[in-house]
């Protein structure tokens, strides 16, 4: 056996959509310092955690690609899964890659490659049925990157403030103000509507600015319905999230709507953010707030 030197060993798995941007995972885990293995069969995981605990390397950070091309054996990796949790000497984290539909489609024809589950050769198709496929292990995963919007230097350095080197595992609450209008985002755990919020947008001088701006915050936050609101939803994520952080969520995606994104998520976003940074590491984002700008 070893001399202890595979304590507390951080594997993260990484799988997802094909097309989603595995590829630019693994060289990224590989920048930062990541023992990594391509496409490993499932079958093969639990031998191959036997030799890391056997092994008296350095081996203490390790990053394994798996994906449809094993499909097969996917009852083995979630039984690989259920036995590692036990097991105290290794942290398991699951990294799933998705991206939209249209945009899977449009990288396949970018490169011409056909999809490995495409019978007809249509990219469409074996993208449906890899998504099918995948629901179970997504629903296992703790934590998801939306690639669709991501250029792959941008993944590349989401990894690498995700996973840099840190002796203590942080749980990350990020939130996130969205427009209703562009769609729901796809990486969010929890979403809440304020769309039954009194809108800035409807007074003239209001209108092109943001949650950013005091004016437009203000009168946001003024209504005795915003305040309610924020101390129902204080006091339900005070509640949820050390349960969340128990469970082994590395990071938590909070997303709050209005209809454009412009002025009540951006506010309560920012309001809440504030709130939590206290207890928890945390970053605030506002997917829409420019779309207005740029159309």
């Amino acid at each position: 056996m070893n001399n202890g030197s595979t304590s507390d060993i951080k594997m993260v798995i990484i799988t997802g959509m094909s097309g989603a941007g595995k590829t630019v995972a693994i060289q990224s885990f590989e920048d930062l310092g990541y023992f990594c293995v391509d496409n490993l069969p499932p079958t093969l995981l639990p031998k191959f955690l036997e030799l890391m605990k056997e092994s008296s390397s350095k081996m203490n950070k390790v990053a394994l690609v798996m994906d449809l091309r094993g499909r097969e054996f996917f009852d083995s990796l979630f039984q690989a899964l259920d036995e590692m949790v036990e097991l105290s000497w290794i942290t398991p984290q699951i990294l799933f890659l998705d991206a939209n539909d249209q945009v899977l489609v449009s990288r396949y024809k970018e490169t011409r490659r056909s999809h490995p589950l495409a019978t007809s050769g249509l990219p469409l198709e074996g993208i449906q049925l890899e998504r099918k496929l995948l629901e179970e292990l997504k629903g296992r995963a703790q934590i998801i990157y939306d690639t669709s919007n991501l250029k792959p230097r941008e993944l590349r350095e989401k990894i690498l403030k995700q996973f840099a080197e840190n002796e203590e595992q942080t749980f990350t609450v990020n939130v996130m103000s969205f427009g209703f209008k562009y769609g729901i985002p796809i990486d969010a755990d929890l979403v809440f509507d304020v769309r039954f919020l009194p809108n800035p947008h409807y007074i003239d001088h209001m209108r092109p600015k943001t949650g950013l701006d005091e004016e437009v915050s203000s009168y946001v936050l003024k209504w005795n319905e915003t305040m309610k609101f924020l101390e129902k939803t204080i006091d339900l994520l005070s509640f949820m999230l050390p349960h969340y952080k128990r469970e082994g969520k590395s990071q938590l995606v909070i997303a709050i709507g209005c209809t454009g994104g412009q002025h009540r998520s951006v506010t309560l976003a920012e309001y809440l953010a504030k709130h939590f940074q206290k207890e928890y590491k945390t970053h605030v984002s506002h997917r829409d707030i420019e779309r207005r700008k740029n159309r």
